[in-house]
């Protein structure tokens, strides 16, 4: 009977071991998560759909290079006959025939259903030039929106590190909680046998029991708080705000990190606003461009056909192709003075294009010192909880021993918890500095 209930133990342990091994939460990385979101976040795609609608545009608008066919059909009926005296000799007086027609002639339409067909086909010429510097035009404003949307992307990536490190801080709250309850269980175990003993007082226990009481709500509050933030990187990451993950540590310090220099060439190079600007530059000598360009005339071979259905006495097919002209020989120095704002539009876009890299390389300049900065309060805050965490071993120790007071082992405690939360307080501090590093850097 007892070798049979061997066998079911290790079967039912056998069985569970896989089972148990599937219900672990997948590690899931900053950088992955960073991928994903890029993949399946909601309003990423949103904002990718701006840029199809500029394509599209863009592709409609060059369509004006080609020919233009229009067509015109009117059908009416005639309210009153059309009518047509004819003299003689209308047509001449031949040697032969006389005068044609001999005699006064009357032609007359009657009022009855009639149709006027006309349909045109135009190739501009000239005109390809003004055409050409206006899609270049659109050329730029997609891509424009292309750099929209890889602010977008950056905007998004760094709102997924924010919430990522956030998960991160907590979980280190958490670790310190678990570690703090672990103390209090372990000094109520000592405290407990001291009261047994009579070599402690029971409200000495009971105030051991209440601050044990107290930490672990707070570890039942850090962990509802997690559960809010990983909900809140799910939506982020555009899946399921159920789905359980396990965060890992980061990746080593990038070369970006301790080089300002290089921080500065990577966020000039990478930052769409940098991109954005020299693109308005362009948007504003492209403008300026087509603005001179309406003193050229326009210029179309045209193709036109009409034909009156129901009418008589008239052709009724007419064809004929030619040159379309038309130009604005005066226009009392409106083309000028367009041609001075836009000219003054590109000097604007310039300034501005200088002022934005400088921007972005003090916006650099000031998230890479904050993060030195947070770094080295990460090491002071780490060294004070080590500190700390030796000094309450000992003064537990002493306790045990019968050689400290309950009173010295609170007041360390609390200094502990302190300590801990000055950690993890700096600890959020450089997971933000980090991603605003990165942001400001361009990365996504």
């Amino acid at each position: 009977m007892q070798g049979l209930l061997t066998k079911l133990v290790l079967a039912a342990v056998l069985i569970g071991s896989p089972l148990a091994a599937q219900e672990q939460p997948e590690v899931l990385t900053v950088d992955q998560a960073v991928q994903i979101a890029l993949a399946d976040n909601r309003t990423l795609k949103i904002v990718s759909l701006n840029l199809d609608v500029h394509n599209e545009k863009l592709a409609a608008d060059k369509t004006k290079r080609l020919p233009s066919f229009n067509t015109y059909v009117f059908g009416s009926e005639l309210l009153t006959p059309i009518s047509y005296t004819v003299p003689p000799g209308q047509f001449g007086t031949y040697p032969a025939t006389g005068p044609i027609p001999a005699t006064t002639s009357y032609i007359t339409t009657p009022a009855h259903p009639t149709a006027l067909v006309m349909a045109s086909a135009s190739q501009p010429l000239l005109s390809l030039y003004r055409i050409n510097l206006f899609l270049r035009g659109q050329e730029l404003s997609v891509e424009q929106a292309k750099e929209q949307l890889r602010g977008e992307r950056q905007a998004v990536a760094d709102n997924v590190r924010q919430n990522y490190y956030k998960v991160m801080q907590i979980e280190n709250e958490i670790d310190s909680m678990q570690a703090s309850i672990k103390q209090y269980q372990e000094l109520d175990r000592i405290t407990m046998q001291y009261v047994s003993e009579q070599v402690a007082l029971k409200s000495e226990n009971l105030e051991v029991k209440a601050k044990l009481a107290r930490e672990q709500l707070n570890l039942l509050k850090a962990q509802d708080k997690r559960q809010t933030a990983k909900e809140t990187l799910n939506d982020l990451l555009g899946r399921d705000l159920k789905t359980e993950f396990r965060t890992a540590a980061v990746a080593p310090v990038t070369p970006a990190e301790v080089n300002l220099e290089l921080a500065e060439a990577k966020a000039l190079e990478q930052n769409p606003q940098v991109a954005e600007a020299v693109i308005g530059v362009k948007q504003a000598t492209n403008a300026r461009q087509l603005a001179k360009s309406q003193y050229i005339p326009d210029l179309n071979f045209s193709v036109q056909y009409s034909s009156p259905f129901g009418y008589d006495f008239v052709p009724q097919n007419v064809a004929n192709a030619g040159f379309e002209f038309r130009w604005e020989p005066f226009d009392w120095g409106r083309r000028k003075h367009d041609v001075n704002e836009k000219t003054i539009n590109v000097e604007q876009s310039k300034l501005k294009l200088t002022s934005t890299k400088s921007q972005i390389l003090i916006d650099v300049g000031d998230k890479f010192r904050s993060l030195q900065e947070a770094r080295a309060a990460v090491a002071v805050a780490q060294a004070k909880q080590e500190a700390s965490r030796e000094k309450l071993r000992e003064v537990t120790l002493q306790y045990e021993q019968k050689t400290a007071l309950l009173r010295d082992v609170l007041q360390q405690q609390a200094a502990m918890e302190s300590a801990n939360s000055e950690y993890n307080n700096a600890v959020t501090d450089f997971w933000s500095a980090k991603a605003s590093f990165q942001k400001a850097t361009g990365e996504e």
